[in-house]
C-alpha cells in the first residue's frame, strides 16, 4: 500500500524554524493535511521528540524520530531511528561530537525545547545550526549501527547537500534514497543527474512553517504502516 509521508519537518526547538512549531500543532497539522507518518528532524538535537511522540501517539499518526545531522563537511543527512531509545543513543553520540558554543537568539534564533503540551520547558543553550565532529561516513554508520537509516537532505539544492559539496554519493554510504525539496522538479534533476539514477528519491517539506508541511504528495509503497517498515524502506530500497 502506498502511504502519505512528510519525513523532514522542524519544531521551534530549531532555531530557523517559527516558534508556532510546537509539538501540538505539528501533529495537528499533518493530520489536517492527510499525512499518515510524520519525522521531525531538529538541526543537530532531539530534545523535542518525546513530546512530539506523545501528540502524535494522541492522534493515531505514525511518528518517526529523527534528526537533521550537520556533518563535519557540512553534508546535511536526515537521521531517522525506529523508537526513541535509539534515537537517544544517536542523540548522545553528536552531542558529544558538537563544538561547546553558546547560541546567540538575537543573531540566530530561540532554540525552544517544549513538553507534550507545548509549554516552553527551557531552552538549549548550545548554538545547534553548525557542523559537529562527525563525517558523513560516521552517520551514516552509526544510523545503521542503531537500525535507523540515512537519508542525504535536500540534494537539489547549492548548500549543506551531498552533491554540492562532495559532487557524488559514497557507495560505502551504502544509500537507497536520496531527499528532494518540496518544490525539486524530479524529472529535471534526473535529467541533471543521470549518474544517481540507481537512487530513489524522497520529497520531504524541510518544514520550518507549519502551512510548509507537505500534503498528500509524498508517498511510499510500504507492506505495513509502522516506523520499522519505513525505516526498512528507505535502507533497503524496498518495503
Amino acid at each position: 500500500m502506498k502511504f502519505a509521508v512528510d519525513l523532514h519537518i522542524h519544531s521551534a526547538l530549531s532555531p530557523c524554524a517559527d516558534k508556532d512549531m510546537t509539538p501540538n500543532n505539528i501533529v495537528n497539522m499533518a493530520v489536517l493535511k492527510g499525512l499518515d507518518a510524520i519525522a521531525v528532524t531538529d538541526h543537530n538535537s532531539a530534545a523535542n521528540l518525546q513530546a512530539i511522540s506523545i501528540c502524535a501517539q494522541r492522534n493515531g499518526l505514525v511518528f518517526i524520530p529523527g534528526m537533521e545531522v550537520e556533518t563535519t563537511e557540512e553534508i546535511h543527512i536526515v537521521c531517522l531511528m525506529p523508537d526513541l531509545e535509539s534515537m537517544s543513543r544517536f542523540s548522545a553520540a553528536v552531542r558529544q561530537a558538537m563544538p561547546r558554543i553558546e547560541n546567540r537568539p538575537d543573531i540566530f534564533g530561540r532554540q525552544l525545547i517544549m513538553d507534550e503540551n507545548d509549554n516552553v520547558v527551557c531552552e538549549e543553550p548550545m548554538m545547534l545550526l553548525t557542523a559537529c565532529r562527525m563525517t558523513a561516513d560516521d552517520v551514516t554508520a552509526l544510523a545503521r549501527e542503531l537500525n535507523g537509516v540515512a537519508v542525504p537532505a535536500h540534494v537539489d539544492r547549492p548548500s549543506y547537500s551531498i552533491i554540492s559539496n562532495l559532487g557524488f554519493v559514497p557507495e560505502e554510504f551504502g544509500i537507497k534514497f536520496l531527499e528532494i525539496s518540496r518544490d525539486c522538479d524530479a524529472a529535471l534533476f534526473r535529467s541533471m543527474h543521470p549518474e544517481l539514477e540507481s537512487y530513489q528519491l524522497v520529497r520531504s517539506s524541510d518544514a520550518h512553517y507549519l502551512g510548509d508541511i507537505l500534503e498528500r504528495e509524498s508517498m511510499l509503497e510500504l507492506d505495513e504502516l509502522s516506523p520499522e517498515a519505513i525505516i526498512r524502506r528507505l535502507a533497503n530500497g524496498q518495503g
